[in-house]
């Protein structure tokens, strides 16, 4: 049961809770955003902190596998102790973690502050959106919220290398985490006021050892599959940290089946339409977070952008994705999920295989711009769509779960395709140099064979969205009227 403890007039409440979606969204875009922020800065990070080549990629690998391990035990924590106090909770974490993360003095405070800062995420995002499904009917109603939802989280992943540049040239890579403080600071003032709390009073039991088993088995799969780039795919150590993840995660799911009130209620999954989103989400996160890697890798290491011309390159992506997340919230409710999910993993796939042709003396309007627009509308016909079909059939009281869930597989997808594709595209450079290819040469070999790889996995989404995603199930969640833009519905 679904309690709440605040009472106001009608028209109040009516626009408190659009204000309340604003702020959900502007935490989420920060939430997301610091996810791809430091892409573009990272050679900067390598130089001031001394970073090994293999080390640098847990910059990123901590934040995401930190944010989607814990994921799960945030949804839950948020459903029993409330979750406008668990945002609030987290929002404090974050901030703090992002100060530190500007201040970081070396390799390994950098890296920590980055797990902090996806503790602090995994605490706000299944919070914040469990809120969302509460606050909103589900219906026309909530489709608006989910689909600027949606279209925040798309737009905050490719923001995140735009606003990464120009801050890494106009002031110092530090401020990327310095950026967070300001707006976490302001968030915290408004959300007593804007968010009401609820909970779900039914379980009382936190699930620790759950969320430390995925976690450390998620970790350790991320920390094999770097490994095998170093040491080669047979070598024993390789094998053995293989072996350590498969029984983290065989004795996680083991525990959470015979758990009396398990961090992941597998019963769930029995949902096709949830099942489906997050699978798609899962590729999604794969594709997208590694995809963004290696084009920002080719830009300064190949063409020699700076990091201010590298972000300035995604406006081109950071643009479309604006606009076709827009089309893509009308069009849920007019055409349904469904098609606009296949869609955007379809144009996600076509872009990837797009940069497959990267060359040695590329440029940006044909090696670049086309594929970038075709991703822009992959983005924004895919976060959209993920967002509602991740909640269809939900019970409120399982709204936690579910949010978490989504989340964990984008975040855990992410992480997973960083260090998969990282790990092909530095085997096939070296791979090169050993045969004598130049350098640059060698580095778009490597990049071409992870955006190929990448492309390969996008197309698993397309089957996945086709089969997993059910039009029945998600006939609850969708009517057939336009969505009209949730500010002119706050007025």
């Amino acid at each position: 049961m679904t309690t709440r403890t605040e009472a106001t007039s009608p028209s109040t409440s009516e626009r408190r809770k659009w204000l309340a979606l604003a702020l959900l969204c502007v935490v989420q875009f920060m939430v997301v955003l610091d996810i791809a922020i430091v892409n573009v800065a990272l050679p900067s990070i390598k130089i001031d902190l001394g970073f090994s080549q293999s080390d640098l990629q847990w910059v990123i690998s901590a934040y995401a596998l930190v944010f989607g391990g814990f994921l799960l035990l945030g949804g839950r924590a948020a459903d029993i102790l409330g979750r406008r106090r668990l945002f609030i909770g987290g929002l404090v974490l974050f901030t703090v973690a992002s100060l530190l993360a500007g201040l970081a003095w070396s390799e390994a405070s950098l890296i920590g502050a980055r797990a902090f800062q996806g503790l602090g995420a995994a605490i706000i995002a299944p919070a914040a959106l469990s809120i969302l499904s509460t606050t909103f009917t589900e219906g026309r109603e909530r489709n608006i919220a989910l689909g600027a939802w949606g279209a925040v989280g798309g737009f905050g992943a490719v923001a995140g290398v735009l606003l990464g540049g120009v801050l890494t040239d106009a002031l110092s890579w530090e401020w990327i985490f310095f950026v967070n403080v300001p707006v976490g600071l302001a968030a915290l003032v408004v959300a007593p006021f804007l968010l009401q709390e609820s909970r779900d009073a039914a379980g009382k039991k936190f699930d620790l050892p759950g969320a430390v088993l995925v976690t450390g088995g998620l970790s350790s799969v991320v920390y094999a599959i770097t490994r095998a780039g170093q040491h080669g795919w047979t070598d024993g150590g390789t094998i053995a940290v293989f072996a350590f993840s498969a029984a983290m995660l065989a004795g996680f799911v083991w525990w959470e089946l015979r758990h009396p009130d398990p961090l992941m209620r597998f019963g769930i999954l029995r949902i096709r339409t949830v099942s489906g989103a997050n699978v798609a989400g899962f590729i999604m996160g794969t594709a997208m977070f590694s995809m963004f890697l290696m084009l920002t890798l080719y830009m300064q290491q190949v063409l020699g952008y700076s990091a201010m011309k590298t972000g300035v390159a995604y406006l081109a992506v950071a643009g479309t994705a604006i606009v076709w997340s827009t089309v893509a919230a009308q069009l849920v409710t007019r055409i349904g999920v469904k098609p606009v999910l296949v869609a955007g993993m379809v144009a996600l796939t076509g872009g990837l295989v797009y940069f497959t042709q990267v060359s040695v003396d590329g440029s940006y309007v044909t090696d670049l711009l086309p594929g970038f627009l075709v991703i822009g509308v992959g983005i924004g016909f895919s976060f959209v769509p993920i967002s509602i079909a991740a909640l269809a059939g939900v019970q409120p009281a399982e709204a936690g779960l579910a949010s978490g869930l989504i989340n964990t597989s984008q975040q855990i997808g992410g992480a997973l395709g960083i260090a998969a594709l990282s790990t092909i595209a530095t085997t096939n450079t070296t791979d090169a140099l050993a045969s004598g290819s130049a350098p640059p040469v060698a580095l778009v070999d490597g990049f071409s064979a992870a955006f190929t790889v990448g492309a390969v996995i996008a197309a698993v989404g397309v089957l996945a969205s086709l089969a997993l995603v059910r039009r029945d199930e998600l006939a609850a969640t969708t009517e057939e009227a336009v969505v009209p833009d949730p500010l002119l519905e706050a007025a």
